[in-house]
């Protein structure tokens, strides 16, 4: 039975997943795979801190360089960007393959990894650097290939997705609900790149960049968080039929396609709607397999170490039958003519627009609305409360493009009777 050695790089929360996955279920591998997947080294610069697991004499290292030189799959878990990026290339220019979960290196500089792996034929193997222990790389990669996609809809930040579960379910604002993930462990200490939208932009840039074949730049992605989501937003959207979820939205319209993400509005009605707390869910529209949905664990030691290890499994198996870039990690072949502008992209849209009560208002907000070629689809306004000096009008839409929604927006902000900054959320009918 071939033995191939696998050297860990980076020993936090994931390398000990991933070490202990690889001790704990060895066997199991090899009467699955007839390949001895053997843990040979794992490599931190603090090797002395505890993890609460039983290592053989020897593994641990602080030699990056020997362990690169020594195994025949290395595992980047070090995370960030300009290290990890170096240790990549080093082991890709000594043409062996590379696991990794780093979303935002790929997304980031995934151009120049992907030259290089193609270079000296080696292989990027990345399926935990999106939707944790969730197959969603490995179903585009090969399970779809033979796919054309028209849509990829993800929520894809488990953080964003347990405070606005706990802003629904137990009546949070949005601080409340982010100071419970803190405590949890859910949020870092430093939260903005998850609620800021920038942990989800990554993912769906890999997305985007899979299905339609040209690495998307960040630059290129419209990137809303949920910061400014209200409860009473959360509310109103629960009165309506709906749910706020924070969405990386993947669409292809008339050989143009759209990437974007912010808090969206889906009907609560749908599977998509009712994943909560930490948990992610993918759906991918393709032609001819149609509409499928992928749900599970998007974070976490034990979900991302599982993503890890079966990267791992397929990079042996690549060795075992000297197959290496039997799937390319990244090919480049460019299936769409242009990335749309945000000021393009046709949706629905909630607006909740805070007023003085004052006769007219409603006419003077239909007049801007109509002035725009925007069709209201419903409109709803309750008495003010005694403790609010303002009543709060919400508005759906009909489809409209964007560019005609903020010119509506900015002459309705503009209104006398205005009394806060409008507050707009798209809606997608899923």
């Amino acid at each position: 039975m071939k033995e191939v050695k696998v050297g860990i790089i980076g020993f936090g929360t994931v390398g000990t997943g991933v070490a202990s996955c690889l001790l704990e279920n060895q066997s199991v591998m090899e009467k699955r795979t007839g390949v001895k997947i053997k843990l040979h080294k794992i490599s931190d610069i603090d090797i002395t801190t505890s993890r609460d697991i039983a290592l053989p004499d020897g593994i641990l290292t602080t030699d990056t360089d020997k362990l690169i030189d020594e195994s025949d799959i290395v595992v980047e878990l070090v995370g960030g960007i300009e290290v990890a990026k170096k240790i990549i290339l080093t082991v890709l220019e000594k043409g062996k393959s590379v696991v990794t979960a780093n979303k935002a290196l790929l997304a980031e500089e995934g151009k120049e990894i992907f030259e290089v792996a193609e270079k000296y034929k080696a292989d990027v193997y990345y399926e935990a650097s999106v939707a944790g222990g969730i197959p969603i790389i490995k179903s585009l990669r090969e399970g779809l290939a033979g796919n054309r996609i028209e849509k990829i809809m993800g929520i894809l930040n488990g953080t964003c997705n347990y405070i606005l579960t706990k802003m629904e379910n137990d009546s949070q604002d949005f601080g409340e609900a982010l100071n419970k993930a803190s405590k949890l462990g859910y949020a870092e200490a430093d939260p903005s790149l998850d609620i800021d939208g920038f942990d989800t932009a990554h993912k769906t840039a890999i997305l985007a960049s899979l299905a339609y074949g040209e690495l998307i730049s960040m630059d290129d992605i419209y990137i809303e968080g949920i910061r400014n989501i209200a409860l009473m937003d959360i509310n109103f959207a629960k009165d309506l039929g709906y749910r706020v979820k924070l969405m990386g939205i993947i669409k292809k319209e008339h050989n143009n396609i759209e990437v974007r993400v912010h808090p969206t509005m889906i009907p609560s009605a749908t599977i998509m709607a009712n994943i909560s707390d930490v948990n992610n869910g993918v759906l991918i529209e393709g032609d001819p397999v149609g509409t499928t949905l992928f749900y599970g664990q998007g974070a976490g030691m034990k979900a991302t170490s599982s993503a890890v290890v079966a990267d791992i499994i397929d990079v042996a198996l690549n060795i075992e039958k000297n197959s290496n870039r039997r799937i390319p990690a990244f090919r480049s072949a460019k299936q769409f003519n242009s990335l749309m502008s945000m000021k393009n992209i046709e949706s629905r849209y909630y607006i909740r627009i805070q007023v003085s009560e004052k006769p007219g208002v409603i006419a003077n907000i239909s007049k801007i609305l109509g002035d725009e070629n925007i069709s209201i689809s419903s409109i709803l306004q309750r008495e003010k409360e005694a403790s609010s000096e303002f009543v709060p009008i919400v508005i759906i839409t009909h489809h409209t493009h964007e560019i005609n929604m903020l010119k509506a927006l900015d002459k309705m902000q503009n209104l006398t009777e205005t009394k806060e900054k409008i507050k707009l959320i798209r809606i997608e009918d899923i």
